[in-house]
């Protein structure tokens, strides 16, 4: 997909912008959803730091912004 997009970008670098916002929109989503998801489980912001390969710190505020949802 990086690869098309990149293709594109020489060829039509405002679709290629509009696609790769896009994909941001669609990632942040799924973020937040999984996030949520995690947080209902009671998942630990400990084991969510070790499965991301991120902080702690991190992983917190990547649960606790999921309970505003």
């Amino acid at each position: 997909m990086a690869d098309q997009l990149t293709a594109t970008a020489a060829d039509a670098p405002l679709a290629a912008l509009r696609a790769a916002g896009v994909l941001e929109r669609v990632a942040a989503r799924v973020v937040r959803e999984t996030a949520g998801a995690l947080c209902d489980a009671g998942m630990s912001a400990e084991t969510v730091a070790t499965g991301l390969g991120t902080t702690r710190s991190k992983a917190l505020v990547l649960l606790l912004a999921a309970q505003d949802r």
